[in-house]
């Protein structure tokens, strides 16, 4: 696949490492702003604004499969993917900082008189770290939450604690609730597939997939997470502190925002509803004491800036705070911040990954997720008729790979090894990144 990304710039970098092993890649932008990263890589690189014609045929657009335009000027980006789009009918994906932007462009593909003049996919990466944020904070004690299949299935990690119950036990001795499985480990950095006789550790992040009812009683059962979160903090009014605010008002959790600007704090207290809107420095820690930040639930920071995200998070874990969740920009400091006491570090630029990764895959084999900073990921297959009336124990997978979920129409099954697959099933998988591409061809091949 032919892909062009229009913009030298942090995630045009994640996009192009993401890609480039497998795709035909070439980035577009000032020759000024092409990076030492992006030297390492084996892509082309063409000079120039991709809004200009010349430029664009330069790169070849008339036989390119995907077009993602990620500069930091929405203007630019949605004006290069419409000129892309006309000049070739190229598929295009535009990031933008404006939810105006969002609205405008997320039009009806239907509607006659858009012709072949749209943009296919808009990626607002604020939106999408609120929504995994919304996720985090609305289970407590879970480290990552990703909800499948219209809710009725879910994936959770949680920090296993010295003291835990499942502490120097083997998978097959745990006797996890009915409904859940075990995919993943994450043990000192690093993700793997678990099988019966793995022993789990303390410090391990373990990584579970079900029934979100199943998943509900296994978290009570050994994670103690028999209360829910009542109270959060947020640390910043931008974009994503007042659309986090306003979801957490809609489950009625109470909010407080602790902002800065003295105008963005009048425009959230009349917009916000049902939150306090404190006018302030996350950083004062007399403030932070004032105004009890150590007895809320959780306490997010979602300022635009690393240092201050990360010295207010921490305050507030020095004052009592239960946890903590970290907007960082610089994805390289994720396993940083996590290592100096912060308890959730995630960043808007993998979230955007991770949707734009959808947008390039093919049709019948989608990513639903990725986790652990793109170690794992979770992929969704349509079952060929290659694999009817096949059980799952039957499945020789090339490489380590969980199925845990199994949509058989308008239901789910979390399969055991005898559960019996049936054509238009769709299995939703658990894997290594590295092993993602071997999965896939592994269905590919049944389906010739």
């Amino acid at each position: 696949m032919k892909i062009l990304i229009y913009g030298a710039t942090e995630i045009g970098c994640l996009l192009a490492t993401e890609f480039f092993e497998d795709h035909d890649i070439t980035v577009i932008d000032k020759e000024e702003n092409k990076t030492e990263e992006f030297k390492k890589l084996d892509i082309g690189f063409v000079q120039g604004n991709a809004s200009d014609v010349e430029v664009l045929k330069k790169a070849d657009i008339r036989n390119a499969d995907v077009f993602i335009a990620c500069t930091p000027v929405d203007e630019a980006n949605i004006v290069a993917c419409l000129t892309a789009k006309k000049m070739s009918g190229v598929r295009t994906v535009s990031f933008v900082s404006k939810e105006e932007y969002r609205n405008v462009l997320n039009v009806d593909r239907s509607d006659m008189c858009l012709c072949e003049f749209f943009i296919d996919e808009i990626v607002w990466p604020e939106e999408l770290l609120t929504q995994e944020i919304f996720r985090i904070v609305t289970v407590a004690q879970a480290l990552d939450v990703e909800f499948f299949a219209n809710g009725r299935a879910r994936l959770l990690e949680y920090k296993l604690k010295e003291g835990m119950p499942l502490v120097n036990k083997k998978v097959k001795e745990c006797n996890f609730t009915k409904n859940t499985l075990i995919v993943g480990i994450t043990r000192n950095g690093e993700l793997s597939i678990p099988n019966g006789d793995t022993t789990l550790l303390a410090d391990d992040k373990l990584i579970f997939m079900g029934t979100s009812h199943s998943l509900d009683i296994l978290a009570g059962t050994f994670f103690h997470d028999k209360e829910s979160v009542k109270s959060v903090t947020i640390i910043g009014g931008g974009n994503v502190g007042m659309m986090l605010a306003q979801s957490l008002e809609a489950v009625k959790i109470k909010t407080k925002i602790i902002e800065k600007n003295y105008e963005r704090c009048d425009y959230l207290s009349q917009t916000l509803k049902n939150t306090l809107v404190i006018n302030g420095d996350g950083t004062d820690l007399k403030l932070l004491d004032e105004e009890e930040i150590g007895a809320s639930d959780v306490t997010i920071s979602v300022t635009n800036n690393d240092e201050r995200n990360l010295l207010t998070t921490l305050l507030a874990k020095q004052l009592g705070t239960k946890r903590t969740i970290t907007r960082v920009s610089k994805v390289l400091n994720i396993p940083l911040f996590e290592k100096v006491g912060v308890d959730i570090a995630i960043s808007a630029k993998n979230s955007a990954l991770n949707e734009v990764k959808n947008a390039v895959e093919e049709s019948d084999i989608g990513i639903l997720a990725t986790v652990e900073q793109g170690q794992g990921e979770v992929l969704e297959i349509d079952l060929s008729i290659e694999f009817n009336n096949m059980k799952i124990m039957e499945m020789r997978f090339p490489k380590p790979a969980i199925v845990g979920v199994v949509q058989r129409g308008n239901g789910v099954l979390i399969p055991k090894g005898d559960t019996e697959l049936h054509t238009g099933d769709t299995l939703i998988i658990f894997t290594k990144a590295e092993d993602a591409d071997i999965i896939k061809e592994y269905f590919h091949r049944a389906d010739r």
